[in-house]
């Protein structure tokens, strides 16, 4: 007897399992480890938009409204230190410069730790005299010592960066930036499908954008280790975009010829089945850069590894959340715009629907036919027909009669 091809090709065992699993009660962790598509990010990916254009809004108006504060290296200006002994705090500093010069410094921040601890200003270019009037108010203020422990002029260090050295630091650091995204750019239209590729750089212009807006919208000072920080995290955007379209592409494959699951559902299932992974990835990944964070900070107040370990974190909490719940549903509305996956979505939604509403009716003609049907003497309690038995049926209860056929030798 030949099988039934339709019904062979009509299988997908993988996705049907993992309904069938969604549908007993797990907890939130259990979900999340097995990946068993028990959680909507592609049916709910209006939600996951309107969370991505609301970041991206925000994100752009602080661009647009403040702007962002460029470190020394960019922006040019005066670098002012002196050692940090005998209790001199940032506020004292402060104050000293305000009423020196009649305005304030840029930033005033404690680097270094122990006795090697000091107080950095960064102010607008001064010139000669008011660098040396600065320098005169401070050592008056604070008799700040040298090496020798004995209290010296010398030990306050003063250190300018022009304009111009400025702006081809901001030239160069740009320009590299652009030459990392476009490099990334094509790497991803040949590693990835059209669709694909429109998604992924989609997601790559996503986590650029809603970072630099938290740079700016929180004031961190930008820095030649904040452009360093950010193209390292694009490159993990890559990573984590090419492990979950990965996923996809083994999951939708041959998607096309099945009429039981869309292709948005079969993108969901591989979210599901990377989510986890991404969580841990990222998690993994933050665990240094906080410990980085806590050295640069508390410890050393080395600002360099502070500007880089904020960019690493804020870039790779945003994309983790791109790769997954913006990458994949912008993926999925790219698919069903047009092309042979909408004509297949459509396709399968119709004769899911044709099914439902099948059985439906088929329930209601069967409701109808055993309300309508009459109930006879004897029948059985459903109101069916009693068993007819045939004329030489023996009633109930009675004995056997005649004679057992002998076997013939």
């Amino acid at each position: 007897m030949a099988r039934d091809n339709s019904s062979v090709l009509d299988i997908d065992s993988e996705l049907d399992y993992e309904s069938e699993r969604a549908t007993r009660k797990h907890s939130l962790f259990e979900r999340l480890y097995t990946g068993t598509g028990g959680f909507e990010i592609v049916g709910r990916r209006k939600l996951f938009y309107g969370l991505a254009a609301l970041l991206l809004l925000i994100a752009i108006a602080s661009i647009a409204v403040r702007g962002f504060t460029l470190g020394i290296d960019f922006a040019g200006g005066s670098r002012i230190q002196l050692p940090a002994g005998d209790g001199v705090t940032t506020s004292q500093v402060e104050k000293v410069y305000a009423d020196t010069l009649g305005h304030d410094a840029v930033a005033v921040q404690k680097v270094g730790s122990g006795s090697a601890a000091a107080i950095q200003i960064r102010s607008d270019s001064l010139d000669k005299d008011q660098t040396d009037k600065l320098q005169n108010a401070l050592f008056n203020a604070f008799k700040p010592k040298d090496s020798n422990g004995q209290p010296n002029m010398n030990a306050i260090s003063t250190a300018e960066i022009s304009e111009t050295w400025g702006g081809e630091v901001t030239h160069k650091a740009l320009l590299a930036l652009v030459v990392f995204v476009v490099l990334t750019m094509v790497y991803i239209a040949i590693r990835f499908e059209r669709d694909m590729s429109i998604a992924a750089i989609g997601s790559l212009f996503f986590n650029l954008v809603v970072t630099a807006g938290i740079y700016s919208l929180v004031g961190f000072e930008v820095t030649p280790a904040a452009v360093i920080g950010l193209l390292t995290i694009l490159g993990y955007v890559l990573y984590d975009n090419v492990v979950v379209f990965d996923k996809v592409e083994e999951n939708t494959e041959g998607v096309l010829h099945l009429t039981k699951h869309t292709y948005g559902e079969k993108a969901n299932l591989a979210a599901n089945q990377t989510l986890m992974r991404s969580i841990n990835t990222t998690i993994i990944g933050i665990l240094p850069i906080i410990g980085m964070l806590v050295v640069a900070v508390w410890l050393l107040g080395v600002g360099t590894l502070k500007d880089l370990a904020l960019v690493q974190l804020v870039g790779m909490i945003v994309g983790a959340y791109s790769s997954i719940f913006f990458a994949v549903p912008l993926l999925v509305t790219i698919k069903e715009r047009f092309g042979p996956v909408a004509a297949h979505t459509k396709k399968v939604l119709a004769r899911r629907s044709g099914a439902v509403s099948g059985r439906a009716t088929e329930a209601a003609a069967q409701r109808a036919g055993a309300a309508s049907r009459p109930v006879t003497a004897g029948a059985g309690r459903d109101g069916s027909a009693p068993r007819s038995r045939g004329g030489d049926a023996p009633r109930p209860g009675t004995r056997p009669t005649g004679k057992r056929t002998k076997r013939r030798h």
